[in-house]
């Protein structure tokens, strides 16, 4: 058994279709199937049950990829101690990151350590909140960008961003010409929202909560430019972070106003990795390169 067979089959479970497991893996559709069924002869057992278009696990699947995952994790970070021995020459750093939060913070940080180690490849994953956390745990990404709250205890954090959260409204709103307003001011408003599966939306349900209670949704998306969009048709109101409004004009005139929080709650917005697992020299510097060029850009 190759080690390359168990990234086959990681893959192939977390796709649920040989086609796209195939193009991630940059290999031809049948050349992904033949090695999983010589695989499975191999080992005289089904480790995928066959559908239309649609692949599960069996149960035997399910136990090896349990510790394919395990021995996965751990060439990676053989292979990441060897990579730090030759001085960062050459090597590999894969990063999770939320798509809204990445397309603000990554850009100039991965310009500045590909500058700086042009040998080392980067690897980006973006996903919703919950699967990243997931993809650290099981390593298949070495440290992920993300905002608070998290979730998993064995993930550490170190905070790369402190950020203020506002409050978009139209012009026209009564409260526009407001220096700082009150939370609890907006119980009887339409909010729009990111999807559920956003850390910002599960931070701004909190804040909500706790200013005494539930917000009203009535329209989600998984782009903060489109609930701004919504916001300036008069549709209703929605939370933004502070690098959103310093990086991106509103797609029609709206006001933002800064909200009056307990204990001056800020988002935080952070790098994870797993409390205990070697951490390369190639995550530690992009991690350190992140903190100077989001210092430089936001409180500088």
């Amino acid at each position: 058994m190759e080690p390359k067979i168990l990234r086959y089959v990681i893959m192939l479970a977390n796709e649920k279709n040989f086609s796209k497991a195939a193009e991630k893996l940059h290999m031809a559709q049948p050349s992904l199937s033949y090695q999983i069924m010589k695989l499975e002869n191999e080992l005289g057992t089904q480790l995928f049950n066959r559908g239309h278009g649609e692949v599960q696990l069996t149960y035997t699947g399910k136990v090896f990829v349990e510790h394919a995952l395990k021995i996965n994790d751990q060439f990676n970070q053989l292979k990441k101690q060897i990579d730090d021995v030759t001085d960062m020459q050459k090597g590999q750093l894969c990063i999770g990151s939320l798509a809204t939060t990445g397309a603000y913070l990554l850009p100039e940080a991965i310009s500045a350590f590909k500058y700086k180690y042009p040998g080392i490849e980067l690897v980006l994953l973006e996903d919703n909140a919950p699967n990243l956390e997931l993809l650290v745990l099981r390593g298949q990404v070495e440290i992920s960008l993300q905002s608070m709250p998290i979730t998993h205890k064995e993930l550490e954090i170190e905070t790369i961003l402190e950020d203020d959260v506002y409050l978009a409204v139209p012009p026209s709103h009564p409260l526009a010409k407001s220096k700082k307003v009150n939370l609890s001011d907006f119980q009887e408003e339409f909010f729009i929202l990111l999807k559920k599966e956003s850390s910002f939306r599960i931070e701004t349900e909190n804040l909500c909560r706790k200013a005494g209670f539930e917000p009203t949704i009535i329209f989600e998306s998984i782009n903060i430019l489109t609930c701004l969009s919504l916001v300036s048709t008069g549709m209703g109101i929605t939370f933004v972070p502070g690098m959103v409004i310093k990086n991106t004009p509103a797609p029609q005139p709206l006001v933002y106003l800064p909200v009056r929080l307990a204990n001056n709650h800020k988002r935080k917005v952070v790098f994870v990795y797993k409390n205990g697992r070697y951490l390369s020299k190639a995550a530690r510097s992009f991690i350190d390169i992140m903190k100077i060029v989001t210092n430089s850009k936001y409180t500088g």
